[in-house]
């Protein structure tokens, strides 16, 4: 869940465009390609592939082209992006040679050899690849700290910082130049200008709102830093400040256990490759939003070549993969996360997650179990492993392992709601209320106004038709703190329609359609609302979208029965109304 940005960074976004047109996400399944004759065919079968999210089976298709037209610099371009993409680094340098004088592709091309030239340790190379012609902030930016990096590598520590804080560039350029004038400095021994840089990057609070992954990198490494210096106090107090701007990061927890403990924590960034590894993993976290990610995992794959067993890449990079619907490339992610990592566990909390997106639920349920097993204590397992029986439908195991994880909390805190949120929906769904219910109070009592926790409540103490004023308004705070909900608003309508308030009924149903307009059960329930006040066309129309929309069995089964008959008059409502829909569960 990514915090929003501040507006000087958005324009940063638009710059995903340049790429977008070229990249496709990472392939979900490969296929042998088929050998084509002609360019046109082998050119269209490329950009198929690559809509089709199969970036094998497109790389294999621009090479056909290239074939029969092998000087043409967009198809270069294309293939060289695409194995950049797929991971196939040292693939695309012949073609990021070939490339490397044209100025349309020169950020990438002349990047990818600058990369090159930072793995062989040749620096004065990189620094001579990472002269553009032309360039936008992004770019400027990228260039300028590893060129920073260049000169680091090349013994000249106190230029190179220079040369980074001289980078002229928009406000939002100053977290990351502080940043890596930090790391650079540390990298040279020049501790002082370490210390100041440093400081001036997480006293940027401002910035941190705006790229918090990069805010929290640069704690990281203060803290590691300061310990180094043997300062434990200040690093611990560098640390804490970061758990106050962001709570939940495990690499912050690991390294305050580790400087707790005495002992003395490796660098954040070792050396130039990890430098320059570093700041491209900084820009693309901060560019990660919603429709970005071929741009973003162009520049991660970037990093990644400099840095293989970079973690903080490979969970990047895997989250990309999921954004993007690729839980196959996801695990391969996370599986090469090294076993040292504080991100491991997460990384295989994950895995289980994304076995079971694949549909692989025993695969799932046995890497889940075990790590519960092997850390009781930690309520994230607990979740994962009670989301993948959730979908399953297997509620009895969920409430089970509920029961355990309950049992393992020593004192609850607001931080454990949703362990009872969660228990409370499995005993409800195995139709055990009077367990289910004691779970709800408990987790609005320790989150009070949980918006999703008043949703089920209420919306299930109106199913039963009972504290039916306190449910209502249950779900009116639920709906008045998520507006823009499409589930709590249709609860919220749906309440009003079980209580006979048809004419509000409409009003909240019609919002949360325009809210979540391809969801069929809310599709079907503004239907049903139309019908009662007598606009029967339109409830009719609503229930055929709701068909079209193929819902769930059960739902689809109750559509076509009122697409024959209509509703049965308001005294048989009760034993015919629509099935109970299920509020989220968040």
């Amino acid at each position: 869940m990514r915090q929003r940005r501040v507006r000087w960074l958005s324009g940063l976004a638009l710059l995903a465009g340049l790429v977008a047109q070229t990249q496709a996400g990472l392939a979900s399944q490969a296929t042998d390609p088929v050998e084509i004759n002609s360019f046109s065919g082998a050119y269209l079968s490329a950009r198929i592939a690559e809509n089709d999210n199969d970036l094998d089976n497109a790389i294999a298709y621009y090479k056909q082209a290239l074939a029969f037209a092998p000087e043409d610099t967009q198809l270069q371009q294309s293939l060289m992006l695409s194995l950049i993409a797929q991971g196939r680094f040292e693939e695309s340098l012949p073609y990021a040679d070939k490339l490397k004088e044209v100025p349309d592709v020169e950020r990438f091309s002349r990047l990818a050899l600058a990369v090159d030239s930072f793995k062989k340790k040749d620096f004065a190379k990189a620094q001579y690849w990472l002269k553009l012609s032309l360039g936008a902030d992004l770019d400027k930016l990228i260039s300028g700290v590893m060129t920073g990096w260049a000169m680091q590598g090349a013994g000249q520590g106190a230029d190179a910082i220079d040369y980074v804080r001289k980078l002229e560039g928009p406000e939002w350029f100053g977290l990351f130049k502080s940043f890596h004038r930090g790391l650079i400095a540390e990298a040279a021994g020049l501790n002082d200008k370490a210390d100041a840089a440093y400081s001036e990057a997480i006293g940027n609070t401002a910035a941190g709102s705006a790229a918090p992954e990069t805010w929290m990198r640069a704690a990281q490494a203060y803290a590691t830093f300061l310990a180094r210096q043997g300062d434990k106090e200040k690093a611990l107090s560098v640390l804490k400040q970061a758990e106050e701007f962001g709570s939940g990061k495990v690499e912050i927890a690991a390294l305050r256990d580790k400087i707790n403990k005495g002992d003395k924590p490796e660098p954040l960034v070792a050396g130039p490759a990890d430098g320059a590894s570093e700041i491209l993993l900084d820009l693309a976290t901060a560019l990660n939003r919603g429709g970005g990610e071929p741009f973003v995992r162009l520049y991660l794959e970037y990093a990644l070549a400099l840095k293989p067993d970079g973690d903080a890449v490979l969970v990047q990079l895997a989250a990309v993969a999921e954004q993007l619907k690729d839980g196959n490339r996801a695990i391969e992610f996370y599986r090469r996360i090294p076993a040292s990592s504080p991100l491991k566990e997460v990384s295989e909390l994950q895995t289980g997650l994304n076995l079971a997106d694949l549909g692989r639920n025993d695969e799932a349920i046995a890497q889940l179990k075990t790590l519960v097993e092997a850390n009781p204590g930690d309520m994230r397992g607990y979740m994962a492993l009670g989301g993948v029986y959730s979908s399953k439908q297997d509620f009895r195991s969920a409430a089970d392992l509920y029961d355990r994880a309950v049992a393992a909390l020593k004192k609850p805190t607001k931080a454990d709601w949703n362990i009872f949120y969660q228990r409370g929906i499995a005993y409800e769904r195995v139709k055990e209320w009077p367990k289910a219910e004691p779970n709800f109070r408990k987790a609005l009592e320790l989150y009070p106004n949980q918006p999703q926790v008043l949703n089920y409540l209420g919306y299930s103490w109106v199913d039963m038709g009972t504290n039916l004023k306190e449910a209502l308004d249950m779900i009116k705070k639920a709906a008045d703190l998520r507006p823009s909900d499409g589930y709590i608003v249709d609860s919220l309508g749906w309440a009003y329609y079980k209580l006979g308030r048809y004419d509000d009924a409409v009003r909240e149903m019609e919002r949360a359609v325009q809210l979540k307009p391809e969801d069929p059960v809310l599709n079907d329930h503004l239907g049903d609302v139309y019908w009662r006040v007598g606009r029967k066309l339109e409830a009719t129309f609503q229930w055929r979208h709701a068909r079209d929309l193929k819902p769930e069995p059960d739902v689809l089964a109750s559509v076509e029965q009122k697409l024959l008959k209509g509703l049965p008059p308001l005294e048989n409502k009760t034993a015919q109304e629509a099935p109970k829909p299920k509020p989220p569960k968040g």
